[in-house]
């Protein structure tokens, strides 16, 4: 078991960084830095500070809003910041203090 915190980023799909979306990036980057993994996940709808609605449509999928969680260890969560900090990217998130693990064993494929 690891102590380490639970950080999910908030944007939505039309964000972009280096070309990419920023979901995209966010996972990319996670992977990129050796940690243990990154889930982005699609929302329906959501609103940000600003109170605008953002959701995903048929018609219009570029406003879909999307988080990007990861558990990672203090000196792990430390690098990544930096590393966002230097990107210069702007990005609301939530960061909780949480124990993680594995348990069981893994399926052989």
């Amino acid at each position: 078991m690891h102590s380490g915190y639970q950080i999910t980023f908030f944007t939505h799909q039309d964000r972009r960084h280096k070309g990419k979306s920023v979901g995209d990036w966010l996972v990319q980057l996670a992977k990129e830095m050796g940690l243990r993994g990154a889930t982005l996940i699609l929302g329906g709808e959501g609103f940000g500070h600003r109170g605008r609605i953002h959701s995903a449509h048929f018609f219009e999928l570029a406003d879909q809003p999307i988080e990007v969680t990861m558990a990672v260890k203090q000196e792990e969560a430390d690098r990544l910041f930096d590393r966002l900090k230097s990107e210069g990217i702007h990005l609301f998130y939530v960061k909780s203090a949480v124990q993680f693990g594995v348990i069981g064993e893994e399926e052989s494929h």
